[in-house]
């Protein structure tokens, strides 16, 4: 259904609507860094009987494997009854979100003032971040081969630690400066304690810090030259609005669209077409990198599935299977706020409440960077989600000229296969705090099911 509020199709029971929103809900609130929604992803997979391919010997109609790379990208698929080279049904979204990273010599202390210093990571107006509650997450890595945890600021008995601005009695001159210059990125600088541990000793603060890391973590200051520590905001996913309509949380952008991607293929069984959810890493920053979607990693895994499948020449195959497959790249899309309506098109804007939102191009300016996707291939799309009784709507990154973005599916366009944007309509977006609608969550869900199914 075009265009129409969803809210109305679960007028008289909107259980299903309600509770897939807490299932989300406890996945963003675990998963705040790649690492972690690749950790949560592969225990739902496993749930779902699904194997790591590593225990395969070959692969038949309706067999589901999981591959991991890197322990930041997941591929799920269930192999359809259709030879692989006919094409697969694509689901790809992104989970690496904006935030700040420790830098590789993060430690220093400030007038007795124990500091990390970091380097923000993706598109952030850094002013958003100053002031509220923040937890560490990542990995130390250590010289003899072992790796070690860090999680602290989620657990209520948890210290948290922030990142500090000035008091507006002194802000004259930081007021009068344009927002993006308001908090410099080199001042993102993470507060961590102010308790010296001797009188006697230089950097007694920071020396504390490193003691106390010592103590929980059995790591050295050293240690963090090969470390990955995210500053995210501390705290779970919550119900937002009085009616509890939308969820509140860091990271929508983009694990909403990759847990209702992974969950449409958790979700379904004997596929005609085989069916795949791919998880990347590094969109926010132009998808680069060996865990990035520019990566070879999502070739080689289809390469390895017509291995196992019997295919004789499964790297040159590669490229005919992505020739003939579909994809819908589950990437987020601006949500129209009426408190700012002067940078929308009116016509062609996502609502809240109105469905899983398709965007036949993103980029800037004159489509600059966008894969704007062949007309040919929408119309398959919107009759899927038709036959499906979905909620959807068409919309646009905002007016011409106004700003822009982009998202994965121009990388995999060039393999020449059909790609479109997908996605949810965000508040807020690349906020500590961003918001989505329940009902959209799931009109995804339900349209990406849709999808495999076609």
């Amino acid at each position: 259904m075009y265009r129409k509020n969803a809210w109305h199709k679960y007028a008289s029971d909107n259980k299903c609507v309600m509770d897939f929103a807490e299932d989300y809900k406890a996945f963003l609130s675990f998963g705040k860094t790649e690492r972690l929604v690749t950790k949560e992803s592969i225990e739902l997979l496993n749930q779902k009987g699904f194997k790591n391919v590593k225990e395969v010997k070959s692969l038949k109609a309706g067999d589901k494997v999981y591959f991991i790379n890197k322990n930041k990208n997941v591929a799920a698929y269930i192999i359809g009854k259709k030879p692989l080279k006919e094409g697969l049904r694509i689901l790809g979204a992104h989970i690496d979100s904006p935030r700040t990273d420790f830098k590789e010599r993060p430690f220093y202390e400030n007038h007795e003032i124990a500091y990390a210093d970091t380097h923000y990571y993706g598109g952030i107006k850094k002013y958003q971040w100053v002031t509220i509650p923040l937890a560490l997450h990542g990995v130390v890595c250590k010289k003899d081969g072992s790796t070690v945890d860090v999680n602290i600021g989620e657990d209520p008995k948890d210290p948290v630690v922030g990142i500090s601005d000035l008091l507006i009695h002194l802000a004259a001159d930081q007021m009068s400066k344009p927002a993006a210059k308001a908090i410099e990125g080199e001042a993102l600088d993470v507060t961590l304690g102010n308790m010296p541990i001797d009188e006697k000793e230089k950097d007694a603060v920071k020396a504390n810090i490193l003691k106390l890391l010592k103590e929980k973590y059995d790591i050295e200051e050293e240690d963090f030259i090969s470390a990955e520590i995210e500053v995210v905001p501390a705290g779970p996913a919550r119900d937002y609005g009085l009616d509890r309509s939308m969820v509140a949380g860091y990271g929508h952008d983009d694990r909403c669209c990759a847990f209702s991607s992974l969950r449409a293929v958790l979700d379904i069984d004997n596929p005609e077409y085989t069916a795949c959810a791919i998880l990347v890493d590094k969109e926010e920053i132009g998808s680069v990198g060996a865990t990035g979607a520019a990566s070879v990693f999502f070739e080689n895994t289809v390469a390895k599935l017509l291995e196992l499948s019997g295919d004789a020449h499964p790297l040159y195959s590669v490229r005919e299977t992505f020739e003939n497959s579909k994809m819908l790249s589950s990437d987020v899309s601006a949500g129209f706020d009426p408190l700012y309506p002067q940078v929308s098109d009116l016509k062609n804007v996502a609502e809240f409440a109105h469905g899983l939102c398709i965007n036949k191009y993103t980029g800037r300016g004159g489509k600059g960077g966008s894969n704007d996707a062949n007309p040919e291939y929408y119309a398959f799309v919107r009759k899927a989600l038709d036959d499906a009784n979905v909620n959807w709507q068409s919309s646009e990154l905002g007016k011409v000229d106004v700003g822009g973005g982009g998202t994965i599916a121009y990388i995999l366009g060039n393999y020449n296969m059909n790609v479109i944007d997908a996605g949810i309509p965000v508040h807020n977006m690349h906020a500590p705090m961003e918001v989505i609608s329940k009902v959209d969550l799931y009109e995804a869900y339900l349209g990406y099911k849709a999808f495999l199914l076609a």
